[in-house]
C-alpha cells in the first residue's frame, strides 16, 4: 500500500510541473527523475510478493495490478510529455518487443504442452542424472517452461516410491527450469529479448557455452553424488509402495517435435533473410521478415492445437492460465519499463548515473563482475526478463557493439539473468510451477527460505567460481 501511495503521489507531483512537448517516441529520458521508475518497481514487487503474501487474491486480480501500474506510467507520460511522444514510445515497445515476445512464448507453450511422456522408470541415481541431463539440453530448444512441463512429471513418477526425493526437484529447478535455457534465444525470455534487440541467434550458444557447461557439469556431478548417497541410505529399509509401477516409456504428440523444429527455422529465417521491406505505423518500423516469423509461429501453434489429440494435452494438465498470466503481467512490465529504459539511455546524464558508476571501472571500462552479480541478484527476486533489459540498456544498448567489443559484458548480463533466476522460487516463471506440481504430488518441498538455503549452499559457490574464472 505504501508503494502505491508513493507512486500516486509521484503522479500528482509530475502534474504540477508540466514539461514541454517532445517529438513522437522521444520522452526525454535525460530530464526524468527517479520517481518515473516507481511504477516499474511496484510492478516487479507485486509479481515477486503477490503470490506469496496473498496468493488467492493475486490469482484473481493480477491483471488489475498490471493495469494499475501501467496507468501510473501512461497517464503522466501523456500529460507531461505529450500524446504523440507517449503513443510513439508505447507503440515502439508493443510492436517491436512485447508482441513478438508473447507470440514466441505462446508458440513454445502451446507446442511443448502437446508433447507427453508416459510410462515410468525406476529412479536410480543414473536414471535421474540422465533425465536431468536430457531436460537441461532440451531447455535451450523448447524453453525452460516447455522443458519443465515435459520432464517434471516423468521425473516425479520415477521417484515417487523414494523416501528422499526433494533434492531431485531442487536440482531440476536449478538445471532444467533455469541454467539449461542459456544457449539459445528460445531457452529463456531474457535471451529472446536480446535477440529482438539485435543479438545473433547463435551468439549465446558460442559465448555462454563455457559458463553453462561449467555449471551443468558441476551440478550433475553433485546431484549424482548426493542421489547415490541418499539412494544407498534407503537400502535395507522396508520398500515403499510404488504408486506408479515401472512400465515402458512412451512418447505422445510426436508431431510437435517437428513443429518445434519449425519454430527454430522461423526464428533463423528472420535473422538471416533481409528483404529490405518495411511497414511504418506512426513512426514504428516493422520489417517484413519479423512479421513473417510471427505469422509462422502463430500458424505452428494453431497446427499443434489441431493435430494434437486432446487426451495428450490432458495428460500434461494443459491449460491457458499460465500463458494468460504471462501476457497480462508482461503487458504491465513492458509499459512500466518505458521511462526506465529512456533514463538508462541517457547514461551519466540521466537519473541512474549512480548505477552507471557501479558497473563502470575507474578507467571507463565495463565492470563485468558487477554486471554479472547485479543482474543476477535482481533476477533472483524480480523477473529476469526486464532485469536483463535494464542492464542491456545500461551497457549501451547497441547489440553490435555488445556482441564484439562488449562481448564479455553481454555474456555477464546474460549469464546473470539466466543462471541466477534459479536462486529463488520467484526468479523465473517455471520455478514456482515446478514447485506447485511437486507439492501436489506429495513431495515435501522446502519453504521459500528453505529453497534459498539449497541455492545458497550449492549455486552461490558455483557462481563465485564462475566469477573468478570467466568474468575477472
Amino acid at each position: 500500500m505504501k508503494s502505491i501511495l508513493t507512486a500516486a503521489g509521484a503522479v500528482l507531483a509530475f502534474a504540477l510541473f508540466p514539461q514541454s512537448a517532445l517529438a513522437a517516441g522521444d520522452i526525454g529520458g535525460a530530464t526524468m527523475g527517479v520517481a518515473w521508475a516507481l511504477p516499474f518497481a511496484g510492478m516487479l514487487l507485486s509479481i515477486a510478493l503477490g503470490p506469496i503474501l496473498f496468493p488467492h487474491f493475486w490469482e484473481h486480480n493480477y491483471g488489475k495490478f498490471a493495469a494499475f501500474w501501467a496507468v501510473l506510467v501512461l497517464l503522466p507520460l501523456m500529460l507531461l510529455r505529450g500524446f504523440e511522444p507517449a503513443l510513439g514510445a508505447l507503440l515502439h515497445t508493443a510492436l517491436l518487443e512485447y508482441v513478438p515476445f508473447i507470440i514466441l512464448l505462446f508458440a513454445l507453450f502451446t507446442i511443448a504442452g502437446g508433447i507427453l511422456v508416459m510410462g515410468n522408470l525406476h529412479g536410480t541415481p543414473a536414471t535421474n542424472t540422465t533425465l536431468l541431463a536430457i531436460g537441461t539440453v532440451m531447455a535451450s530448444f523448447v524453453g525452460t517452461t516447455g522443458a519443465s512441463i515435459i520432464m517434471i512429471r516423468p521425473l516425479l513418477r520415477a521417484n515417487d516410491n523414494r523416501r528422499h526425493n526433494v533434492h531431485v526437484v531442487v536440482f531440476f529447478i536449478f538445471l532444467v527450469s533455469n541454467i539449461g535455457g542459456s544457449l539459445t534465444p528460445l531457452g529463456d525470455p531474457p535471451l529472446f529479448l536480446g535477440f529482438l534487440r539485435g543479438v545473433n541467434f547463435f551468439w549465446t550458444t558460442t559465448h555462454l557455452l563455457p559458463e553453462t557447461s561449467f555449471a551443468v557439469a558441476i551440478l550433475l556431478a553433485l546431484f549424482f553424488a548426493l542421489d547415490s548417497y541418499l539412494f544407498r541410505k534407503e537400502e535395507g529399509l522396508p520398500v515403499l509402495k510404488d504408486p506408479t509401477p515401472d512400465r515402458a516409456i512412451k512418447l505422445y504428440g510426436k508431431v510437435n517435435i517437428l513443429l518445434l523444429g519449425g519454430v527454430i527455422l522461423a526464428i533463423l529465417m528472420s535473422a538471416n533473410w533481409k528483404p529490405g521491406v518495411t511497414f511504418t505505423i506512426r513512426g514504428v518500423h516493422l520489417e517484413l521478415q519479423n512479421l513473417v516469423r510471427d505469422a509462422i509461429l502463430l500458424g505452428l501453434a494453431l497446427l499443434s492445437l489441431k493435430l494434437t489429440p486432446k487426451p495428450v494435452r490432458a495428460g500434461n494438465e494443459f491449460s491457458w492460465g499460465p500463458i494468460l498470466e504471462v501476457a497480462k503481467l508482461f503487458a504491465g512490465i513492458f509499459t512500466c519499463i518505458i521511462p526506465v529504459l529512456a533514463m538508462l539511455q541517457a547514461g551519466k546524464d540521466g537519473a541512474f548515473s549512480s548505477l552507471v558508476a557501479m558497473v563502470t571501472n575507474a578507467d571507463g571500462t565495463a565492470n563485468n563482475v558487477a554486471y554479472f552479480w547485479l543482474t543476477g541478484i535482481l533476477s533472483s527476486f524480480l523477473d529476469n526478463a526486464p532485469t536483463y533489459l535494464v542492464f542491456f540498456e545500461l551497457a549501451g544498448g547497441d547489440a553490435k557493439a555488445l556482441m564484439t567489443t562488449g562481448a564479455l559484458t553481454l555474456t555477464a548480463i546474460s549469464a546473470g539473468a539466466v543462471f541466477m533466476g534459479a536462486n529463488t522460487y520467484i526468479g523465473n516463471a517455471p520455478n514456482f510451477m515446478v514447485y506447485a506440481i511437486a507439492k501436489d504430488r506429495k513431495v515435501a518441498m522446502p519453504s521459500f527460505f528453505g529453497y534459498m538455503a539449497w541455492s545458497g549452499g550449492i549455486l552461490i559457490p558455483i557462481f563465485l567460481l564462475q566469477t573468478l574464472i570467466f568474468f575477472r
